[in-house]
């Protein structure tokens, strides 16, 4: 694997869409894609758009799994184990997969990337840095489980800070892709290419 690369929306490759349309970002297959952002900034709706289901494995739905409630945070650390454990298995068997979470603290994502590292597999991030208002709004207005929005500005925080002290490009990524335009994120299209 290469070293990291970092691709802000609106500095496009040159296969670049049509103008209008929104970013393409090539990944390569197979790989671990890591999304990473608060909990409202729209990870799982880019996730369920960009990818098949059986290629997510959400911390929520394993939640879910455990309790029957995608929101029971008693259920965390048991819900990352099996996560963790899916995910070995998924990378083990050369699959490319979605890892949705937040993914705002550096322990977070270096569990991913080293898992990814293992099986030989290369890791890219896809980073959902929207403005703050438009997240905690969302968050507060969306269908379903809706996060307590001081552990929302928390996740903010986190990823602030996380982005300031350039944490990812540490962090053993492929390649990471940075986004801070909703409607850049809207548009984005992913293009499987064989890894380098």
């Amino acid at each position: 694997m290469g070293g990291p690369t970092e691709s802000v929306a609106g500095t496009l490759p040159a296969e670049a869409p049509l103008a209008g349309a929104g970013p393409m970002v090539g990944v390569p297959e197979p790989c671990l894609v890591v999304l990473v952002g608060a909990a409202g900034s729209g990870k799982s709706t880019l996730a369920a758009r960009l990818f098949a289901a059986d290629q997510i494995l959400s911390s929520d739905a394993f939640r879910g799994v455990l309790t029957g409630d995608e929101a029971n945070q008693t259920a965390t650390r048991a819900a990352f184990a099996m996560l963790h454990r899916a995910l070995d298995r998924r990378l083990g068997e050369g699959l490319t997969t979605v890892v949705d979470a937040t993914n705002v603290t550096s322990f977070a994502r270096r569990s991913l990337v080293r898992r990814a590292e293992g099986h030989g597999v290369p890791a890219v991030a896809l980073v959902l840095d929207l403005d703050p208002t438009l997240v905690l709004a969302r968050n507060a207005t969306r269908a379903g489980r809706i996060v307590p929005a001081a552990a929302v500005q928390r996740q903010l925080d986190q990823l602030a800070r996380s982005l300031r002290r350039d944490e990812l490009a540490k962090e053993g990524f492929a390649a990471i892709h940075l986004f801070r335009d909703p409607a850049d994120v809207a548009g984005l299209t992913l293009v499987p290419r064989s890894p380098d």
